[in-house]
This record gives structure tokens, C-alpha cells and sequence, in this order.
């Protein structure tokens, strides 16, 4: 399989290493976002929020292509989100008209896509989308990068992960608990 990861930031280059380590296929990230992306048969967008649409125009056309959104709609300074327009996954779908997009990657730090590793066990992922069959790539994805991937249902639900997302943004950065902590389901 052909990812493109379309950013270099944190998340971008920890996916880019975890991929590159397992060996799981092709992986492209630093070339121009249209050749990436029309290379690539997943697109993993991990940009920063202010950056996302440019970004997502700079594709080309997505359509058809699966689109993995690991972005949040952060507001300045990690002072809260951004759903004036509706969450950020759904206007990542709009901006990426006839991608089928999901919700993924965006509810923990970079530091748990390096090793997700928990003695409690491993950290859930959320997924969400409205394509089964790509739900079902991130969902597969997560797994191997060593979390509890939970389908939390279609696009229109991105905006309560993206708010576990801020939770976990609070957690780490804002309350001095640090990084090293993840969310983890606990079922019976």
C-alpha cells in the first residue's frame, strides 16, 4: 500500500517513522503535496490546522482517494477548538471533495504513535467516517501501530474526538501532566 503523509510536523514524521520501521509499504512525504498525493493510494493529512485547506487544495483532486485526518481544528495557543464551521473533519471532507475521509490519529500525542506502549494496556484510537471500507484501512492501521482502534461512528462525530483530542491537549500541555499519557476503554 502507497501512504502519503501530507506534513512534516510532529505527527507526520512520528507516522513517517512507525510506517518506515514496519516496513508496511511505500511511504512518501517529502515531495510536493500534489505528487505525494496523487502518488499515494492513503493520504494521511497531518498538518497544522491553520494550514490544512491551503494544504488540502495543494493535492489536487482527492476524490476517490482515501484521506486519514489526523488534524484538529486547534484554536491559537491550544486555547480551545474551532467549530464555528462544523468540526474539522467535516470540513476536511469539503475541502476534499469526493475523498473518503476519516477521523484518525488525532486523539494523542506524537510521542504515542512512537510507542504506544501502556502497562494499562493499549491507548484507544477513535476512528470515524462515513466509508466503510476506509474506516475499516484506519482501523487496520491503528491496530499495527499498537492501539485499540474504536469506531466511534460516521464523519459528523469528529467533533466529540477532536474534543477528546483537546482533553488529552490540556492533560499533557496545559495541566503539567506531561506527555507520557494516553486514554485507554476499559471494558468487562
Amino acid at each position: 500500500m502507497r501512504i502519503a503523509i501530507i506534513g512534516a510536523g510532529n505527527v507526520g514524521r512520528a507516522l513517517e517513522t512507525v510506517e518506515k520501521g514496519r516496513a508496511r509499504g511505500a511511504l512518501r512525504q517529502r515531495e510536493s503535496n500534489r505528487e505525494a498525493a496523487q502518488w499515494g493510494e492513503v493520504v494521511v493529512l497531518a498538518t497544522p490546522w491553520p494550514a490544512t485547506e491551503q494544504a488540502i487544495a495543494a493535492c489536487g483532486s482527492l476524490e476517490r482517494k482515501v484521506v486519514l485526518d489526523a488534524t484538529n481544528p486547534l484554536l491559537a495557543n491550544l486555547a480551545g477548538l474551532d467549530h464555528a464551521q462544523g468540526s474539522g473533519g467535516e470540513r476536511v471532507a469539503q475541502w476534499a471533495r469526493g475523498a473518503k475521509v476519516v477521523k484518525i490519529f488525532n486523539t494523542t500525542g506524537f510521542n504515542n504513535m512512537l510507542d504506544a506502549r501502556y502497562a494499562a494496556g493499549k491507548p484507544m484510537m477513535l476512528y470515524c467516517g462515513d466509508d466503510a471500507s476506509a474506516k475499516s484501512l484506519g482501523k487496520q492501521l491503528a491496530a499495527e501501530l499498537g492501539f485499540d482502534p474504536v469506531d466511534f461512528g460516521p464523519l459528523a462525530n469528529a467533533r466529540y474526538s477532536e474534543s477528546v483530542a483537546m482533553s488529552w491537549i490540556w492533560l499533557a500541555v496545559k495541566s503539567g501532566v506531561g506527555r507520557d499519557i494516553a486514554f485507554v476503554l476499559a471494558k468487562r
